[in-house]
C-alpha cells in the first residue's frame, strides 16, 4: 500500500521543490536535477536518477514518491483524438477525463482541474454531473505527464508530443487557484515541459476576482467562456454571471491584458446553440460588446448530449454568425468537432465520481418529471 505520508514530488512547482530540498538539508540544485528527471525524462523511480548520489536516492525513496494518477482507460478516436479516464486519489469512483487533440504539427491537451465542476453552466454535461473536489497539483500536471508518456519513453531532445495545453477540461480552473497555478508553472518551466506562455491557456467562466490575482502570478494566455452577448441570456446559460456580470468580466480582461509583459489578446469562447444564442441580431450585439477588447472569437457548435435541451445550429446559421463578426473586423474561427465518437468533444466530458452537491440527482429527477 502507498504510504500517504510520502511527499509526491510530481506536483511540486520548482520553487516548492527547492524549498523541500532545503528543508531536508540538501542543496537547491538537487531540485533542478529531480525536476528534469521527472518531467523531461519521465522517471517513475529515484533509482533511475543516475546523476543523483546513491545516498540521496535512498533518502528520497524513504520519504518521497513520484505518483501520477491511475489511468483507467485510453480511447483513440477515428480522427486521432485520444481520451483518458483517470482515477484520482478520491477512490475508484472518482475519475476525470483528459483529451489530446492532434492537428498537424500541433497537439493540444485539454486538462481537467476539478472532479466535476463547482459551477453549473446549463449547456455543459460536466456541470450536470455535479462536483466532488478540487484536483491536486500532481493530479493536474500528471495529466500532461501521462499524455506524453503514452507515446513511449520521454525524450527531452525529441519532437514535442504535446505542443499546447488548455485548462479547459472538467472543472473551473480559477475555483482551484493554487494547484492550477503550480501546475501551469511546471508546464512552462524550462526544466520541466518548457511550453510557451502563448501555448498554455486558462479558460474561465468568469471568476472575476481570480483574474486580477492570476496576472500577478503568471502570464499564461486567457480564454473567456462567454456564450452570450448580454447579461439576461448569460445569467441563464452561465449562472456565475449573476455574481460577476459581463461588464465586470470585460473590465478584468482589460486589466489582465494591460498587465502582461507583451501584447496579447483574449480568446472569447462562444458555444452556438440553435435558437438560443445564434441569430444575426445576437451576432451584431456580440460584435458591439467586444469592440474595445483585444480578442479573437472561437465559435463552438454545440455538441449534443442526452437530455441537454439544446441543439446544434445548422452550418448556415454558424457561417452567418461568423461572417457578421468577421465583417466587423474580428478574427473568428469555428472549432471543428473532434473526438465526438469517444465522447471527447467540447462540453462532453463527464468523468465518473460521487457528486457531493447532489446536482446530478436533481437533474435526473427533473428529467423523470418532464418525461
Amino acid at each position: 500500500m502507498t504510504d500517504t505520508k510520502k511527499v509526491n514530488l510530481l506536483g511540486l512547482s520548482p520553487e516548492k521543490l527547492i524549498e523541500f530540498f532545503e528543508s531536508i538539508g540538501e542543496k537547491k540544485f538537487r531540485a533542478t536535477q529531480v525536476i528534469k528527471w521527472i518531467h523531461q525524462k519521465g522517471a517513475e523511480s529515484f533509482e533511475e536518477m543516475t546523476d543523483v548520489s546513491k545516498a540521496l536516492r535512498a533518502k528520497l525513496e524513504q520519504i518521497c514518491e513520484i505518483r501520477a494518477p491511475e489511468v483507467v482507460s485510453q480511447n483513440i478516436s477515428s480522427d486521432g483524438t485520444r481520451k483518458w479516464i483517470i482515477r484520482t486519489e478520491g477512490g475508484k469512483n472518482d475519475c476525470v477525463e483528459t483529451v489530446l487533440i492532434p492537428d498537424g504539427d500541433r497537439a493540444t491537451l485539454c486538462v481537467s482541474s476539478q472532479v466535476g465542476c463547482s459551477l453549473d453552466c446549463s449547456f455543459c454535461s460536466t456541470g450536470k454531473q455535479g462536483f466532488n473536489r478540487n484536483l491536486t497539483p500532481a493530479e493536474i500536471i500528471g495529466q500532461v505527464w501521462i499524455a506524453i508518456k503514452s507515446f513511449g519513453p520521454m525524450d527531452p531532445n525529441g519532437p514535442r508530443r504535446v505542443t499546447n495545453v488548455v485548462m479547459m477540461g472538467m472543472g473551473e480552473p480559477l475555483m482551484n487557484f493554487e494547484p492550477v497555478v503550480d501546475a501551469m508553472i511546471l508546464m512552462m518551466h524550462d526544466h520541466a515541459y518548457g511550453l510557451s506562455k502563448r501555448r498554455v491557456t486558462l479558460s474561465t467562466s468568469g471568476v472575476v476576482p481570480k483574474i486580477y490575482e492570476l496576472v500577478k502570478r503568471t502570464d499564461v494566455s486567457l480564454a473567456i467562456s462567454l456564450h452570450a452577448p448580454n447579461d439576461a441570456l448569460r445569467n441563464e446559460l452561465v449562472p456565475i454571471n449573476k455574481k460577476y456580470p459581463i461588464a465586470e468580466l470585460l473590465e478584468a480582461c482589460q486589466f489582465y491584458l494591460a498587465n502582461l509583459p507583451d501584447k496579447r489578446h483574449i480568446t472569447i469562447e462562444y458555444t452556438l446553440m440553435s435558437g438560443v444564442n445564434d441569430n444575426e441580431e445576437q451576432a451584431h450585439e456580440l460584435a458591439k460588446l467586444l469592440k474595445d477588447l483585444e480578442c479573437k472569437i472561437n465559435l463552438i457548435p454545440f455538441n449534443p448530449f442526452p437530455h441537454s435541451g439544446y441543439d446544434k445550429p445548422s452550418n448556415n446559421r454558424t457561417r452567418r454568425f461568423q461572417k457578421i463578426l468577421a465583417d466587423a473586423g474580428y478574427t473568428v474561427t469555428v472549432r471543428t468537432t473532434r473526438g465526438d465518437d469517444i465522447d471527447a468533444a467540447c462540453g462532453q466530458l463527464v468523468g465518473d465520481f460521487h457528486d457531493k452537491t447532489r446536482r446530478s440527482q436533481k437533474y435526473i429527477e427533473l428529467r423523470e418529471v418532464n418525461n
